[in-house]
């Protein structure tokens, strides 16, 4: 007779804490479609079948689930099975700017005495919003008139000026904000306190899918 432990299967809804990654996902998650549903603990552990203890486990982190016990929390919270894993595909991407060290670009205003520097250059396939700090040091007779793609909101920072849209004309004082769709001719029209500064947030969709070869 020997004296060593048979081996058995383990059900991972059983193990103590592993302190992954994953099951700090699933924690977040879990608890977060729970008390958005507005159901507390006991209830949900009702729902899905599992005792208090568990559920309270799970949400704290202290356990793995098994796919069983995955399924169930779906069904339960009402979710794709997936919706439980966010936050642990892969490492998202982040771009920290300091203080005057966003990079310069030229655009059409830079003639003009204008200055942009890029706060988020962020690049990926994703890629769907760009920030600029735009700074008007000079006045001009005639302005450049921007059309993109997109939606563009402004934030006055400081002096003031008036932005043309279309046919219409704001007036933008520090604490200002313009939203606009940058299909639309846009621009300063006229600078009422130099330097005028103000971010620019341009917001676009999704780049669609080249169609397949025929």
């Amino acid at each position: 007779m020997g004296t060593g432990n048979p081996s058995r299967e383990v059900d991972p809804t059983t193990v103590g804490a592993t302190d992954g990654a994953l099951e700090r996902a699933i924690a977040t998650q879990v608890r977060a479609y729970r008390v958005a549903a507005g159901v507390s603990v006991a209830e949900m552990a009702v729902r899905v079948g599992l005792s208090r203890a568990m559920l309270s486990k799970i949400e704290n982190a202290q356990t793995s689930c098994s796919l069983t016990t995955l399924a169930r929390l779906a069904v339960g919270l009402e979710v794709p099975v997936t919706a439980l894993f966010r936050g642990v595909d892969h490492e998202r991407q982040a771009v920290f700017t300091a203080q005057g060290q966003g990079a310069r670009i030229v655009r059409r205003g830079s003639r003009q005495g204008h200055l942009y520097e890029l706060l988020g250059p962020l690049r990926g396939q994703h890629q769907r919003m760009e920030a600029v700090v735009v700074t008007l040091t000079e006045a001009s007779e005639v302005f450049p008139l921007f059309q993109h793609p997109g939606t563009e909101l402004l934030y006055m920072l400081e002096g003031a000026m008036v932005y043309g849209h279309g046919e219409a004309c704001y007036t933008m004082r520090p604490g200002d904000a313009l939203e606009f769709d940058g299909e639309g001719a846009h621009g300063p029209q006229d600078l009422l306190r130099l330097p005028a500064r103000f971010l620019s947030v341009t917001a676009t969709g999704e780049t669609p899918a080249a169609p397949a070869p025929a």
